[in-house]
């Protein structure tokens, strides 16, 4: 059977992010997408212009709407936007038992606050401890644990207050820094090494966090996930498209789009010969 997993995040209207990276990222790796929407932003590649947060019982409704069909897989959060929505989630993630993948989006790319100071606090006395896996950038990691990550040593330090919160595990992304990023559990430090690749960034992180989430459903271990999501996302970056006049969105389906294109000159060179 196909594995079913979730998304709980914000919707945001540029295409790039949230809601609608997570569903582009299930639909290349094979896996069957589903999502509860918290928010909706008016958003475009220049940034988040407005936040239109739904009712808490909006959420539910959906999440309950979900597990009543689907055998969810593996879950990842997104933004939560309050602290009513997280505990919403706590709620509905702890009572069904359900693998989360937890991505603290607290700011926008390209601009805009998504989380609210209440709702930081929420998630990290609710909802991290219920965690398989926290995908913090080095930001986000900063605003969790106080602690500013400049390289390695800090950001073992950053991971380690997080599992200290209940994390079963954490990757630190290091996209802001040399392009390392750190996974960390209670029983084993590794870093995982990318290069710089330039390009539109807009939705990466949601990107790798949906990966992260689609692999561990697929059934890989974490260490492998990590570094298969990390090559995903890193595959979207060098596909990413430039639309808008900001930061444009990472291409999802861009290494599928690679092969089609491999096959489609075969094919046509094939045909040559025949004639």
């Amino acid at each position: 059977m196909t594995a079913v997993v979730l998304t709980i995040g914000g919707s945001d209207s540029g295409g790039g992010a949230g809601i609608q990276a997570d569903l582009k990222t299930f639909s290349a790796l094979g896996v069957h997408g589903t999502s509860a929407i918290t928010a909706i932003t008016a958003q475009n590649t220049l940034g988040v212009s407005q936040v239109f947060g739904l009712e808490p019982d909006v959420v539910r409704a959906q999440l309950e709407s979900i597990t009543d069909d689907f055998e969810v897989a593996a879950a990842k959060t997104g933004m939560l936007h309050t602290d009513k929505i997280v505990k919403v989630v706590a709620d509905h993630i702890k009572k069904n038992d359900i693998r989360l993948v937890l991505d603290p989006v607290i700011e926008a790319e390209a601009g805009g606050r998504l989380l609210s100071p209440d709702a930081v606090e929420a998630l990290k006395k609710d909802l991290i401890s219920l965690a398989e896996v926290v995908t913090p950038n080095i930001f986000e990691a900063r605003a969790l644990t106080g602690v500013t990550v400049r390289d390695r040593e800090s950001a073992l330090l950053a991971a380690r207050k997080i599992l200290d919160m209940g994390a079963g595990a954490v990757i630190v992304k290091g996209g802001h820094l040399d392009c390392t990023d750190l996974l960390a559990t209670g029983d084993f430090d590794q870093f995982i090494p990318g290069e710089r690749i330039p390009g539109e960034n807009h939705g990466v992180g949601c990107t790798f966090s949906a990966a992260l989430t689609s692999f561990l459903a697929l059934g890989c271990d974490l260490p492998e996930a990590a570094v298969r999501a990390k090559r995903f996302a890193e595959a979207a970056l060098m596909g990413s498209i430039r639309v808008g006049r900001g930061v444009g969105p990472v291409d999802q389906l861009a290494s599928l789009r690679h092969e089609a294109e491999c096959y489609r000159r075969m094919a046509g060179a094939s045909m040559d010969g025949k004639i």
